[in-house]
């Protein structure tokens, strides 16, 4: 088994967003279809919103990505920003998309008062962390986390941080000697029940 670490290419992207569909269980709220329009939506997002890339590759396929992001120098292109926007249009061509992109827009919403009570500015962020679940346990996950530690490093960005919730395993953080600063449940409304999920701000200091 050879793992290879490269930054993230085109041809990425399908592999990969299927990764998140699986990962954030997509389909236990959606439709198939609106599900893979969902995790595009947000690997597209994502991509809008780094300075540096690993892909993990097994056998030559992705099984793994991280972003991270130097805020004061990041720069999005206007190819990112049309690809965001035209998986925002396709999933708001349909009824059920549109309904399930609120609970987007909920969460945008909490990561955000999150970050604002922790009363800082931080210099980077861990913009996206994905491994495909067959791939665990393989030390994929601890490879790419270092890939991104590394490169703060070099950049002389001494602190970072993350969003995470309780669909991810959010333990492996902390296992990393990353640090919870903020919490906050929050009750989604769907198809007559009532979910409840955990949101996390995690940080990082060196």
């Amino acid at each position: 088994m050879k793992i290879e670490l490269r930054e993230y290419q085109k041809q990425d992207y399908y592999a990969l967003a299927d990764i998140i569909r699986k990962t954030w269980n997509y389909d236990k709220f959606s439709s198939p279809k609106t599900a893979g329009k969902l995790a595009r939506v947000f690997l597209s997002s994502c991509l809008t919103n780094y300075t540096f890339s690993r892909v993990a590759v097994l056998d030559g396929k992705p099984v793994g990505i991280i972003l991270g992001k130097d805020i004061d120098h990041h720069k999005c292109t206007l190819r990112q920003r049309i690809g965001q926007i035209k998986t925002i249009l396709s999933l708001f061509m349909s009824r059920e998309g549109r309904k399930v992109s609120k609970i987007f827009e909920t969460v945008n919403g909490v990561d955000r008062q999150l970050v604002k009570e922790c009363g800082k500015s931080y210099p980077a962020e861990l913009a996206l962390f994905a491994v495909d679940s067959e791939c665990r346990g393989k030390g994929i996950g601890k490879m790419l986390f270092q890939s991104v530690l590394d490169y703060f490093k070099q950049q002389n960005l001494d602190e970072f941080y993350l969003f995470t919730d309780t669909t991810c395993n959010f333990g492996f953080y902390e296992h990393q000697g990353m640090v919870r600063r903020r919490e906050k449940r929050h009750v989604f409304h769907m198809d007559g029940q009532n979910v409840k999920m955990d949101f996390f701000v995690y940080d990082y200091q060196y």
